[in-house]
């Protein structure tokens, strides 16, 4: 299904690539959106980047504004009561909110809303560009609330992956009119028509005075097969995809069908991986081409293939209003210069069984030393496993917390002894890390796509570079090919 573009938008050629957790935040969303392109802000893990910042910074003036045009003011006013009344000592553990499960309490989802909206509007505001949000399908729980307070906040664009989201656009429906809307969850050892097997949410209790337009949705595929099965079979408009192609950073797309793995134990992706780019036009919605797009001369041969535009990740996660830790960023740019920086196709790293592509750096997750010392814990739960237990009630485990926990909930220890947590990695990679009673903090673990090394280019004569320069590097207008270009970057078109 498809729906008709409003006139009132223009369709960016450049989508900034959602990025969690927080990479992707709301300052790198605005400074794109005020550019005249996509910004798109992470949903992942919201409400603890939240809850976390709102104990390190607690409101400011922008945040403030935002959180009086929240349309429920008892829940604005029990987040800070919650997390903002005392501020956070330097080297103190952050206060920990309860794990999302299919019975969370309504405090727990107020506060996904809530942080949704906050995330949205902030970036938002002092522009009239386009702002999008991103959210993995893997990570149900939080789906409904996630997508409540991004459509509160006037969202333009949910871009969703890591999975076939077919129910997404129904419930985009449901959300904008006001009604119960029901989702998916998957339960091992549950089927389809289990009770266990949805998650209902009801959105009357946001409910404002003013009416809520539909955002456009776009699906995230691997595939024009993928993408075929999401525009055929979803319950609404699929307004556009974003091909992600296996050099993009991040969780990726397994191989399809049997694979096998190279030298450094990375995925060996065959023909079956290639992208029928005739499939996509004919399905007759824009697309979107990611994954190694680092020059004009990618966006033109994205361009020629039909594609809209592009979608670029990398070189955003490390211009200077990522949300990346800036120490971290700016070692990775050091390595960058040199041509030093290695990343790593991992299909151990992450508990959801997809793989997940690691930088190499010391002082990481990537690190075999840090990896070691790291106590196994789950406690944030995001990617958790939700199981049918004995007695027939909803469960959860996770690959990443200690084996013999995971054991005893059922789990294949053989699967999960290479796992590592990528909420607390990835929180600690966002400046957000946990600290420990015993004072270890918990280490960083970073993600980029194959091309880093290409960053180079935009380090030229520089330390850092920031999101309008990549805007600029990769204009397609303003780098406008000669005849001799495009003859030369025609490998280039015949390799996308």
């Amino acid at each position: 299904m498809s729906s008709t573009t409003p006139q009132s938008r223009v369709q960016p050629w450049l989508i900034q690539g959602g990025m969690g957790i927080a990479i992707s935040n709301w300052t790198l969303a605005r400074s794109v959106s005020s550019a005249g392109q996509l910004g798109v802000v992470s949903g992942t893990a919201i409400d603890g980047v939240f809850a976390r910042r709102l104990q390190d910074h607690g409101v400011d003036d922008d945040l403030r504004s935002v959180l009086d045009r929240f349309p429920v003011p008892s829940v604005v006013d029990d987040a800070l009561r919650r997390y903002a009344s005392v501020r956070r000592a330097p080297g103190s553990p952050y206060k920990s909110l309860t794990m999302l499960s299919d019975h969370s309490p309504r405090h727990a989802i107020d506060l996904v809303v809530l942080a949704s909206y906050v995330e949205v509007a902030l970036a938002k505001m002092g522009h009239d560009g386009l702002v999008g949000i991103n959210l993995l399908t893997k990570v149900q729980i939080p789906t409904a609330a996630s997508l409540c307070g991004a459509i509160l906040a006037d969202v333009d664009y949910v871009m969703m992956g890591a999975g076939v989201p077919t129910h997404i656009p129904g419930v985009l429906d449901d959300l904008t009119h006001g009604r119960t809307t029901t989702l998916p969850l998957s339960v091992t050892g549950a089927t389809s028509d289990d009770p266990a097997s949805s998650l209902s949410f009801d959105p009357t209790r946001y409910m404002g005075s003013d009416a809520l337009r539909r955002p456009q949705f776009f699906g995230i595929v691997s595939s024009h097969v993928l993408a075929t099965a999401l525009y055929k079979r979803s319950n609404g408009p699929v307004d556009g995809f974003v091909v992600e192609r296996p050099s993009a950073g991040g969780h990726n797309a397994p191989p399809r069908g049997a694979f096998s793995l190279d030298d450094h134990g990375s995925p060996i992706y065959g023909p079956r991986d290639d992208v029928d780019f005739a499939v996509l036009r004919d399905l007759g919605v824009p697309f979107w081409i990611g994954g190694a797009i680092t020059s004009s001369r990618d966006v033109i041969a994205a361009q020629a293939l039909g594609a809209a535009g592009v979608q670029v990740g990398t070189m955003f996660a490390y211009c200077r209003e990522s949300g990346m830790r800036t120490d971290l960023r700016r070692r990775v740019l050091d390595e960058v210069r040199a041509q030093r920086t290695e990343v790593a196709t991992s299909t151990t790293a992450s508990s959801t069984g997809y793989p997940f592509k690691v930088v190499e750096l010391s002082g990481t997750i990537s690190d075999p030393a840090v990896y070691a010392s790291r106590p196994r814990r789950c406690d944030l739960g995001y990617l958790r496993e939700a199981y049918l237990d004995e007695d027939g009630s909803t469960s959860y485990r996770c690959a990443a917390e200690p084996l013999t926990i995971y054991e005893r909930n059922g789990g294949h220890v053989e699967d999960a002894q290479a796992t590592t947590c990528l909420c607390n990695g990835l929180m600690a990679t966002c400046g957000l890390a946990q600290v420990r009673p015993s004072g270890y903090v918990e280490p960083p673990i970073v993600t980029s796509g194959d091309a880093i090394n290409d960053l180079a280019a935009l380090l030229v004569g520089r330390d850092e570079y920031g999101a309008q320069d990549v805007i600029d590097w990769l204009d397609p207008v303003a780098h406008a090919p000669t005849l001799d270009d495009l003859r030369a970057q025609e490998p280039a078109t015949a390799q996308l």
